[in-house]
């Protein structure tokens, strides 16, 4: 990701500085001048087998956009097949990689994160490293923070909360029975530990599947705390076309509560087209919707666990796309001959809070 030049008609406050920092990881501001630097970090988290370039398009907006207001971090610590060695693993290079940022960056007051499909799950770990109790935090927020910075928006894309095993969670599967246990038995063969996460097939030292622990505090990481110290948590999901994570997962429903999707009416957001505020359910009635449940206990102890926040949940659908068959890339402009995605990226913008 190297230097880029003006945007078309924004004049200096449009131009883009990217630098390389010295501990890894791609650093986007703004170049124009300011009466103050930006205190606010947005720190970007690619995916899967992903690097800091798939980002590139997201960044540039946002600073181009916000050029006073935020700083842009595209994390490395986890490019490429490094993405293989485990959420839990990804979330402490993470949690490392921010804290080395924050360290060079005085200025900052606020942080949020932007992470695209399974770098959502290793952005969920890595928030609940970073957390602080609001009894030790020297500010005396009540909230608590995440490594001293208020905590503004936790944001993913395309991400599968719930993991991959069960019906249709993975799509190119088909919805075949047999062909979604016979994932589970060997997807730790391409993808490695990772794999066995997202299948929630991994059983460390006998213990629950990480991601079913990540929907719960504990006496040394507070996965649910660290996610109500934000003052916004925003899924976007596909709601079609999405060959590799599905819609339950990817925006934390069940199945009964997948909504019928219209057709996007706004010209500005034409992949839009659906959104909904999920409010937080407390801890005695999230107890009576498992009781109440017949679909997979793992499953629901995960959209159980995570209903103990609210959420914004935005559906995007690219069935109309010549390229629909990339949607998991496009909903994030991953490359730039498909940049069909664009105004998904502008809709996260315009709804960002600073």
């Amino acid at each position: 990701m190297g230097d880029e030049g003006e945007g078309e008609g924004e004049g200096d406050r449009s131009a883009v500085r990217a630098e390389e920092s010295v501990s890894g990881g791609v650093d986007v501001w703004s170049d124009a001048v300011s009466s103050h630097a930006p205190d606010h970090l947005l720190v970007m988290v690619h995916g899967i087998l992903g690097s800091t370039a798939d980002w590139q398009y997201g960044a540039n907006e946002f600073v181009k956009q916000l050029p006073d207001d935020v700083i842009v971090h595209c994390s490395e610590k986890n490019a490429s097949m490094l993405t293989l060695d485990g959420v839990d693993v990804m979330g402490e290079r993470l949690a490392n990689e921010v804290l080395d940022v924050i360290s060079r960056r005085p200025e900052l007051t606020k942080i949020s994160f932007l992470a695209h499909s399974v770098g959502g799950l290793a952005a969920r770990y890595a928030i609940a490293k970073l957390y602080r109790h609001p009894d030790s935090a020297s500010d005396g927020n009540t909230k608590g923070t995440i490594c001293g910075l208020e905590a503004i928006n936790f944001i993913t894309v395309a991400t599968p909360h719930l993991g991959s095993r069960g019906n249709k969670q993975v799509p190119l599967l088909f919805g075949s029975v047999a062909m979604e246990k016979v994932a589970c038995r060997v997807v730790h063969w391409i993808f490695r530990r990772t794999g066995r996460h997202l299948f929630l097939t991994d059983d460390d030292e006998g213990q629950p599947p990480l991601l079913q622990r990540m929907v719960e505090d504990h006496d040394d990481l507070y996965f649910i705390s660290a996610l109500r110290a934000f003052k916004r948590r925003v899924v976007y999901a596909n709601a079609d076309c999405d060959h590799i994570v599905g819609w339950r997962t990817s925006s934390i429903r069940r199945n009964t509560e997948l909504p019928e999707l219209p057709v996007s009416s706004s010209e500005k957001y034409p992949h839009i087209v659906h959104e909904e505020h999920s409010e937080a359910i407390d801890d005695d009635k999230c107890q009576d919707c498992m009781t109440e449940c017949d679909m997979d206990v793992l499953e629901e102890k995960m959209v159980t666990g995570l209903r103990r926040v609210s959420w914004e949940k935005v559906d995007v659908s690219f069935h109309s796309s010549m390229t629909s068959f990339a949607a998991h890339s496009i909903i994030q402009v991953k490359y730039a001959f498909m940049n069909e995605g664009a105004d998904v990226i502008q809709h996260i913008i315009d709804h960002f809070q600073l």
